[in-house]
């Protein structure tokens, strides 16, 4: 029959029995040996051994160097340094020995600025300096020459010369110099060696003062600001001697 003449048909690689009879027969080594290259401690101790003896080469390596350079000599300061200090230096000697004397101020910080900002670098110094000297709270007899033109013929005839940079500030009477001179001694601390021994305020250094405004100026009480008064024996007008080219007087409140 045909039927019968039909050949088996082969068992399918998708048989489960057939796969899971067949996989089973398999030989697979489950648990490596002991003498097997796949051993985990060995190749880590392996591994550490090597990077120890690395390690300890270079360790000799660089002591050996180490021992063969001779310690390195200090770099000497450099000229920019070495003129820095010098000028340091200079101008602590010259505070020390100053001849420039301001007499009737030895009991007061004397500083000559301007409240104009006309020079924004000069502004800015004399604003540093009468911060410095404000945070020590010592009396300052501040005279702004851009408020009275004598101060600055009073600064040029103290200093003997023409051309005066601000700010300019004495102590005790002594003339000690600009900015510059007055920061360095601030960070050094001969600033606060210098202003020892003086009257310290009371009242707060930072307070405004009602009656100026902190300008240390105010109008003339004779002539109200116009620089002129009536002088009654000439029967005319004359330039009023009381205050200033601008009609002003000190602040009796704030200023000596």
């Amino acid at each position: 029959m045909i039927g019968s003449d039909r050949q088996k048909p082969q068992p399918s690689i998708y048989n489960r029995s057939y796969t899971i009879n067949s996989t089973s027969t398999l030989d697979y080594p489950l648990k490596p040996s002991p003498n097997s290259s796949l051993n985990r401690s060995e190749s880590v101790k392996k591994h550490s051994d090597s990077i120890k003896g690395k390690v300890k080469h270079l360790c000799s390596i660089f002591e050996a160097r180490r021992g063969s350079k001779p310690n390195p000599k200090p770099k000497p300061p450099s000229d920019e340094t070495q003129l820095q200090s010098k000028l340091k230096s200079e101008k602590l000697d010259k505070f020390e020995k100053t001849l420039i004397q301001l007499p009737g101020t030895e009991d007061r910080v004397v500083i000559y600025f301007t409240s104009l900002r006309g020079i924004r670098r000069t502004y800015e110094d004399c604003y540093s300096v009468r911060t410095i000297l404000k945070f020590f709270r010592v009396f300052i007899d501040e005279r702004d020459i851009s408020m009275d033109s004598a101060y600055r013929n009073e600064l040029v005839a103290v200093l003997g010369q023409k051309h005066v940079s601000l700010p300019q500030v004495f102590i005790k009477g002594k003339y000690v110099g600009g900015a510059d001179v007055i920061k360095q001694l601030h960070e050094t601390g001969q600033l606060a060696k210098a202003l020892k021994g003086l009257p310290v305020r009371l009242s707060n250094a930072w307070q405004v003062c009602d009656t100026c405004g902190d300008v240390r100026f105010v109008p003339c009480a004779n002539c109200s600001g116009s620089k002129k008064v009536f002088d009654e024996d000439e029967d005319l007008l004359i330039r009023c001697p009381d205050c200033n080219e601008n009609g002003l007087v000190r602040c009796p409140n704030c200023s000596s």
